[in-house]
């Protein structure tokens, strides 16, 4: 059943690449560094087109499936940087191509204006399919369980907590990505009318959905140096970093349950209060109040959304406004997102266990309960929060340590990593907004992606792999 379902994500990759394909061929561009590797997915998926008689899928299947077919598609979908000659080497194609999936943003190149178009669209597109998630899309069109779906969207999911808004999954995974093409197609529109061309509407469009960060210029955003653009795309940044369900709660009209969120008030806290001390800070920097605030919006969605798009150089700000935005870097958007991080869901959770304890600490004797989104939190879900954090913090520290081999200064070696497993994409001084990864060794750029993909599934299934017991065939028992 693991390899019919990645079979199918096989063959899905392959029908997504026919898109940058036609992209090519309608600029006048060869199309064989796509219809390459869409010949090799079908020919990988081949022996796996059998449904098997046993199709339920349990948690360690979940787990298994989400990691592999991240990996896999990776590994494809790094081919077309290949063959067209872009990227010679296959680890920095798979460097690239994983922080495109992963939506975190990171690239190796140097100049993105010389990629042919058909290249910067499927550079792009891999945000957009990564950013509500593969095994969601292939959810949608494709149903394959018996009802086990829920191991695999919370396996891929990003949060403390997935639950399924209707009753089937493949019903949720519509839903889910219902929303998520029509915000799409609105930012696409939006951008349009204030004059983008509808390509870099659109590469713009599938950086900020999947709050990816990948750009058309060599300067993001910041080439055009329009107002308009930065408050379109920093708002939809900032909407792609709210959790889905709070959309699906609008169309249905259970408003009260939007308002009452306390993720969702916590997040505009945290981004406005970002947003005004980075301005105040900044605004010897620039001509007035309104332009700091513009740049500081802008950089603070970006950031905290895990996007990595850029209007400005941050790494020339002072030492403030760079400490508050390192600090977003881990905070990250909504559960339930496209953004990466740590989430406001599990910092919001952290900070009332920790006040409660702390109470406990003066009143031993007194019974506290941690509520959270009007619910009672149990001993449960804080430990998985605990567990999380713990996990994240063990992994981080083993990548920065190994990192620090390559031989790059300390601020660099921190925020490349914080960069890559949060998701963001760029960091400071050599990783910068106007830095790249290319400097880094074979092993750094392979460890570097292994973070990417850590940071966009919530860091167990590709502990998992690693796991012996994971691969224990199950015996499965039938009655006659």
């Amino acid at each position: 059943m693991i390899g019919y379902v990645i079979g199918r994500i096989l063959w899905t990759e392959a029908v997504l690449l026919l898109l940058p394909a036609v992209v090519a061929l309608l600029y006048g561009e060869p199309a064989l560094p796509f219809l390459g590797p869409v010949l090799l997915l079908l020919l990988a998926g081949l022996p796996f087109r059998k449904k098997p008689g046993q199709t339920a899928l349990y948690a360690r299947d979940g787990f298994a499936v989400v990691a592999l077919a991240w990996v896999l598609m990776s590994a494809f979908g790094a081919l077309p940087f290949l063959l067209s000659g872009y990227i010679p080497s296959f680890i920095d194609a798979f460097f690239e191509t994983v922080s495109g999936f992963t939506t975190t943003g990171a690239t190796i190149l140097t100049a993105v204006e010389p990629l042919s178009q058909g290249i910067l669209f499927w550079r792009s597109f891999t945000h957009w399919i990564g950013g509500m998630g593969v095994l969601v899309f292939v959810m949608a069109v494709l149903p394959m369980t018996d009802g086990h779906g829920m191991h695999l969207l919370r396996a891929e999911m990003p949060g403390p907590s997935v639950g399924k808004l209707v009753s089937r999954m493949s019903d949720t995974a519509k839903i889910l990505y219902g929303i998520y093409l029509v915000m799409t197609l609105v930012e696409i529109v939006l951008l349009v009318l204030g004059g983008m061309p509808l390509f870099d509407a659109c590469i713009h469009s599938f950086g900020s959905a999947g709050t990816g960060g990948f750009s058309s210029k060599n300067l993001s955003v910041g080439a055009y140096d329009n107002a308009y653009f930065d408050v379109v795309i920093g708002v939809f940044m900032l909407l792609f970093g709210v959790n889905f369900n709070l959309y699906y709660f609008l169309l249905i009209r259970r408003f009260r349950d939007v308002f009452r969120s306390e993720e969702l008030w916590a997040y505009a806290a945290i981004v406005g209060a970002s947003v005004v001390a980075i301005a105040v800070d900044i605004l010897h920097m620039y001509e007035s109040f309104a332009q700091s605030l513009r740049y500081s919006f802008f950089q603070v969605a970006s950031i905290i959304t895990t996007t990595g798009y850029a209007t400005a150089d941050f790494n020339l700000w002072p030492t403030f406004s760079k400490g508050i935005l390192a600090v977003l870097m881990f905070v990250g958007a909504c559960a339930g997102s496209t953004g990466g991080g740590i989430k406001v869901a599990r910092i919001v959770i952290l900070a009332k266990t920790s006040w409660g304890d702390m109470r406990k600490m003066l009143h031993p004797n007194a019974v506290t309960t941690t509520r959270f989104e009007g619910k009672a939190l149990t001993d449960k879900h804080i430990r998985s929060v605990h567990l999380f954090i713990t996990v994240y913090l063990l992994v981080f520290t083993a990548s920065f340590l190994l990192l620090t081999l390559n031989g790059y200064d300390l601020v660099s070696t921190f925020t490349a990593v914080s960069a890559c497993i949060n998701n963001i994409g760029p960091g400071l001084e050599v990783v910068g907004p106007m830095g790249n990864f290319a400097g880094f060794s074979w092993w750094a750029k392979l460890l570097l992606s292994f973070d990417m993909l850590v940071g966009r599934l919530e860091i167990f299934p590709m502990l998992l792999l690693f796991a012996p017991s994971i691969w224990k065939r199950r015996r499965i028992i039938r009655r006659m």
